[in-house]
């Protein structure tokens, strides 16, 4: 049987066909290992219906023959450029029209590259393995995701329990991290954000070295990347203080919009028009101007990934994608809320795929 890495190979190449490439130059190191299974950087895959070649250095000479020996392998030494190599690679291979990750091949290192194979027709092609495979997970990348949501889940439960007004920010960063690790994660699946108060009004805030201390809220974006590298991305809005009344109404109106917005989440359904429920809804309780990010954005092994939630997203669900939905309310000089699960899109719906309370009861959390 193929393995997975052949399986999407497989359906690359007939991406490829129908764009009446020869080959693909596939650069972005994600895309890469998605392809190959190689874990690490700095490396190419050359993909034609004849001849897949792992195109990297003398460093991962091993760990090529270990984890994707089914694959050809060009490694140069320090006395040669990979852009070298690699053209002299794409000659060897007879190819003429080449299609080319044009996301993520800096303009230098094309010039390079086409030095050595003047008479290739290079094809842009942005975004083709992450809007046309990386968007819609296999069975194993779906359990790769469930499994990091266990340790990001049970990772968080030990955080409120560690939780005091002298923690800071920081130090909560790292707690968090740290339970998750000792759980079997990776680590963070990016820096978590984690404000206090006020500063929870900035949607990508970075921790800094205040104590948490009296403040009424306190905002957690958090996830967990497995040994494999697919992550989760959650986020919860604890309650730390007597709360008043203009916090109850903020975290009644982002809940109900993200729930409104999960159950109209299907196969088929516009990513546009599920990301305007939720505007739509916080536009009529008056907090539409604090709401200015997108709804929400596909992940696996980066943390955003097609598809997306926005006004200006033309993106449709599929079976086998996963997504945030993470609408937010945030108020200069006071404060945000944002709460946000992960759903899988089924050929019936979706599922929600984490676990956590996000009632405005289960948020309270008072700092001893």
């Amino acid at each position: 049987m193929p393995t997975r890495h052949a399986t999407r190979r497989q359906s690359l190449l007939r991406l490829m066909q129908e764009q009446k490439l020869d080959a693909i130059l596939v650069t972005d190191d994600t895309n890469v290992s998605y392809l190959t299974g190689f874990s690490g950087d700095s490396s190419y895959l050359l993909l034609t219906p004849k001849l897949a070649v792992v195109i990297s250095d003398s460093r991962y000479t091993t760990q090529l023959q270990k984890e994707c020996p089914e694959l050809d392998r060009a490694i140069r030494d320090a006395g040669r450029a990979l852009s070298e190599l690699a053209g002299s690679v794409i000659q060897k291979s007879g190819v003429r029209k080449l299609g080319m990750e044009s996301s993520s091949l800096p303009v230098d290192s094309l010039e390079s590259i086409s030095k050595h194979v003047p008479g290739v027709e290079w094809v842009g092609c942005p975004g083709l393995i992450e809007s046309k495979l990386r968007s819609v997970k296999d069975e194993g990348e779906i359990a790769e995701i469930r499994q990091a949501l266990v340790y990001a889940q049970e990772g968080f439960r030990q955080l409120k329990s560690m939780l005091s007004p002298r923690m800071t920010e920081f130090e909560a960063s790292y707690e968090l991290e740290h339970a998750m690790r000792k759980l079997g994660a990776r680590g963070h699946a990016f820096p978590a954000i984690i404000a206090k108060g006020d500063r929870a009004a900035m949607p990508h805030y970075f921790p800094s070295q205040q104590p948490i201390g009296q403040s009424r809220l306190l905002l957690i974006d958090w996830g967990a990347e497995t040994m494999s590298r697919y992550r989760c991305d959650l986020t919860r809005t604890l309650i730390t203080a007597e709360p008043d009344d203009r916090l109850a109404t903020v975290y009644g109106v982002v809940l109900e919009a993200q729930q409104l917005a999960m159950q109209a989440i299907g196969p088929g359904q516009s990513c546009k028009e599920i990301d305007a429920i939720a505007r739509n809804f916080i536009a009529d309780k008056e907090f539409g101007d604090y709401f200015g990010h997108g709804l929400g954005h596909g992940f696996g092994l980066k943390i955003h990934e097609q598809p997306r939630f926005s006004p200006l997203s033309n993106d449709v669900l599929e079976p086998g994608m996963v997504v945030t939905v993470e609408p937010g309310i945030y108020l200069p000089g006071w404060g945000g809320v944002r709460i946000e699960d992960n759903v899988l899109v089924t050929s019936a719906g979706h599922e929600v795929l984490s676990s956590l309370p996000s009632s405005f009861e289960s948020a309270f959390c008072p700092l001893a």
